[in-house]
């Protein structure tokens, strides 16, 4: 009878070890050495409310996320949480691997708290919270004050026309450009932007199905981007800047616009000095309007997770309202929560000019059709390839057009036919 005691004891502990020493795996995928520490940051205050639980953060970097996830995924290797891009939402919440977080924002405290945006955007599949919206990035555009005086270009410019026209004088000085153009990962934004812009609207599909994108007003567009490269007006190797190489083009007085969201913020406000630099409307098109793009990240839950209520406790943690003002203060995003609105950081004059954006109603933000299935290789793959092909001459711009509406009616009809 005692050593069958002590047997049950032995395996009472060796349980109670082993939930002691639950291990949680949250990836992120937009990564950066500031974002890293502060998700560090909160994910310590999260284990030290939770004794015995660890989180190991995985970080893949951006411009190899996509391909680096779904090579883990592939393998088995799945975490319990995960950033979530606006982009692969539809991707993994249609294949199954997300789990739905209604039930827990059900009961949730904090779930008042949230805009409607977020709740509208992390319901974009099947109506369903596959993810939880952290913050939104609306792009907007930077430019350096020092280099628009010395080339003598008295204000930011509020038209594509003025854009190029500025941009020629900057590009006169010398070692400068105009425009930071990201031209590798994560570009496809400053090529729907523009071309958006120069056709008058930002709709992607016509009631068929059928793309835009090869449309007399987004060929223009695209033509214009192209242009803007092979004229000179962006530095030579911008053909494959991400967002890194876009930011610190810019802080370091390489080029003179960059169009970017709030995240932005956090690099060039280190490293220049807030009189010598502005963010402004982005530049309007033929038709007086602007079409900037808003996106969203946030976290999900992977259905595989063997630990969903602790993976839930994490998220809330990550989500609540002092994660994520921590959070965002930081990562530069633009609050998703009412309350972190009156907050005096989101007053200041570093983000005027998003604000201003959202009041004008000439500006019309974009949002991507990320609820296709294919947009996240769209995004992530195809459009890279493509747009550095049309950047070097390899291909025109109408066939850049063209093959990009090809894929996109293809995704377009299919999901239509879904419904």
């Amino acid at each position: 009878m005692k050593k069958l005691v002590v047997a049950a004891l032995a395996t009472m502990l060796m349980s109670g070890t082993a939930l002691a020493d639950t291990t949680l795996k949250l990836v992120e995928v937009i990564t950066s050495p500031e974002r890293t520490k502060t998700l560090e940051s909160i994910v310590a205050k999260f284990e030290a409310a939770n004794p015995g639980t660890k989180v190991e953060i995985i970080s893949l970097p951006w411009g190899e996320s996509f391909q680096k996830f779904a090579t883990m995924v592939s393998a088995g290797e799945i975490p319990d949480v995960m950033e979530m891009p606006d982009t692969w939402v539809s991707l993994y919440a249609n294949n199954g691997m997300l789990e739905s977080l209604e039930p827990y924002l059900e009961k949730w405290e904090t779930t008042p708290d949230l805009t409607e945006r977020a709740l509208e955007l992390g319901r974009s599949v099947k109506n369903t919270a596959y993810t939880l919206p952290y913050g939104f990035y609306l792009n907007a555009m930077f430019y350096n004050k020092k280099l628009l005086s010395e080339a003598g270009v008295s204000e930011p410019p509020k038209t594509m026309d003025e854009f190029v026209e500025a941009s020629k004088k900057i590009a006169a000085l010398p070692g400068k450009s105009g425009f930071c153009m990201r031209g590798g990962p994560g570009g496809l934004n400053g090529w729907v932007i523009f071309a958006a812009s120069m056709a008058g609207n930002n709709k992607f599909f016509n009631e068929d199905g059928t793309s835009t994108m090869n449309s007399e007003g987004w060929k223009k567009g695209i033509t214009w981007m192209v242009d803007l490269y092979k004229n000179g007006l962006a530095p030579k190797d911008s053909v494959n800047w991400g967002f890194n190489e876009t930011v610190a083009g810019f802080y370091s007085g390489t080029c003179a616009f960059l169009n970017q969201d709030p995240d932005a913020l956090i690099a060039i406000a280190e490293r220049m000095k807030p009189e010598d630099f502005g963010v402004a409307i982005m530049p309007k098109g033929p038709d007086g309007k602007t079409f900037p793009t808003i996106g969203f990240a946030g976290w999900s839950m992977m259905s595989g997770s063997k630990n969903k209520d602790l993976s839930w406790k994490l998220i809330s943690t990550l989500e609540g309202p002092e994660g994520n003002i921590e959070w965002n203060k930081r990562t530069g995003a633009l609050p998703v929560l009412k309350s972190a609105q009156n907050d005096p950081f989101y007053s200041g004059e570093q983000f005027k000019g998003w604000f201003d954006e959202l009041a004008d109603k000439n500006v019309v933000p974009t949002v991507m059709p990320t609820y296709l299935e294919e947009f996240a290789f769209f995004k992530d793959s195809l459009v890279i390839k493509t747009s550095q092909e049309a950047l070097l001459g390899d291909i025109t711009p109408d066939q850049l057009a063209d093959q990009w509406a090809e894929y996109l009616t293809k995704a377009q009809q299919k999901h239509l036919s879904k419904q």
